[in-house]
């Protein structure tokens, strides 16, 4: 099915019902995260990454903040290094997810990782999105997502445990462009990193490879006009794929980036009940709007990393990245891997998280 309409007026019900009804997770991404309670903190009962255990010492909290300009809450997971010392301030890592992704996924694998390697990690679901607030759900606004990470970031000054000068950033995937176009105006981020750097602004707008004409673009921003209009007016809610759901749908023409998300957000390799594989239709053009990487050489002085897989169909990105950026600057290579390998296979898992720890650590000194 390639979309489908949630109406305003069952969000409730639907909401309720997903609790208990499996085949109902679009549904319970609708209401979740509304009632979680700005300040809260408790232990994360079970796992918080998907298909990573917690064997080594790390421990993990279940946080809850106030999304500034929204009026809502971010629900994310704090994870502390080992033998955690109360007494003394840490470096902290704000990590964020891929599109259509949350906080139990690739984000917080890495913050995890550099968790075990000493650093305060802290993986949150988007606005709109998993747990956290913001009505319509599922909606995907760049211009939010990048104000999420300062959310993130006026959470850790507070913590008693951050040292607020030594705080860095890391996007995976779209969460990469938006990590770097973060970068580019708040200052408080002292070293930014992205792996598997995609744009979601050209992605939207031209492809992958160039592969939507002018005359596509203009027809979906119109059609994506006129279902905002639909909505306005009370009508259903237009929720589309974010990657295939079957490999039935797989085409000739299918890049290998989306049928690997296809394995990797859709099977048990890395699903989770809270990605639900869907997108409000009518947040396309705020997307297509969206050039996170216009003002790059302003993160200089600042250090920037970016990370991609050799085999990557988006290396591109990463490569214009740092090209286009200001010195201190580092584009590492993890030979082999391709753009959703690094989301979770730790053979190409491991040597980012070794450069990502060397990075961090390097930069993320005392001042």
């Amino acid at each position: 099915m390639d979309n489908e309409f949630i109406d305003e007026k069952r969000r409730q019900f639907l909401g309720t019902s997903a609790l208990v009804l499996s085949g109902a997770a679009v549904a319970g991404s609708v209401l979740a995260g509304n009632a979680a309670a700005s300040g809260q903190s408790a232990k994360v009962k079970g796992p918080a990454v998907v298909n990573y255990p917690n064997d080594k010492g790390v421990t993990i909290e279940r946080v809850t903040y106030p999304a500034r300009n929204m009026g809502t809450n971010i629900v994310a997971n704090l994870f502390k290094p080992a033998n955690f010392d109360s007494s003394r301030k840490y470096a902290a890592v704000v990590v964020t997810h891929p599109f259509g992704a949350v906080k139990e996924q690739s984000s917080g694998l890495y913050a995890q990782r550099l968790a075990e390697a000493g650093f305060i990690g802290l993986a949150y679901d988007a606005s709109y999105q998993g747990e956290s607030g913001g009505e319509p759900r599922l909606m995907e606004v760049p211009a939010q997502r990048v104000d999420d990470i300062s959310c993130a970031i006026d959470f850790l000054v507070q913590h008693p445990q951050v040292d607020p000068v030594r705080i860095g950033s890391l996007g995976i995937c779209i969460g990469g462009s938006y990590a770097l176009n973060h970068a580019q105006h708040e200052h408080r981020v002292r070293a930014v990193a992205a792996v598997s750097t995609f744009d979601i602004g050209q992605g939207r707008r031209e492809g992958l490879s160039n592969s939507i004409s002018y005359e596509e673009r203009v027809k979906r921003l119109k059609d994506a006009g006129e279902q905002r209009s639909r909505e306005a007016r009370g009508e259903p809610v237009r929720l589309v794929p974010v990657v295939a759901n079957s490999p039935d749908d797989f085409t000739p023409a299918t890049p290998v980036m989306y049928r690997e998300g296809y394995e990797y957000y859709r099977t048990a390799r890395g699903q989770h009940p809270n990605s639900v594989n869907r997108y409000i239709f009518s947040s396309l053009p705020q997307q297509m709007a969206f050039y996170p990487f216009e003002m790059i050489e302003t993160i200089s002085p600042r250090p920037l990393l970016v990370i991609a897989g050799s085999k990557a169909e988006t290396k591109f990105w990463s490569d214009q990245v740092y090209e286009k950026a200001r010195e201190p600057k580092e584009l590492f290579v993890v030979d082999g891997a391709t753009h959703v390998d690094l989301y979770d296979k730790p053979q190409f898992v491991g040597p980012a998280i070794a450069k990502l720890s060397d990075f961090f650590g390097q930069h993320l000194t005392s001042a």
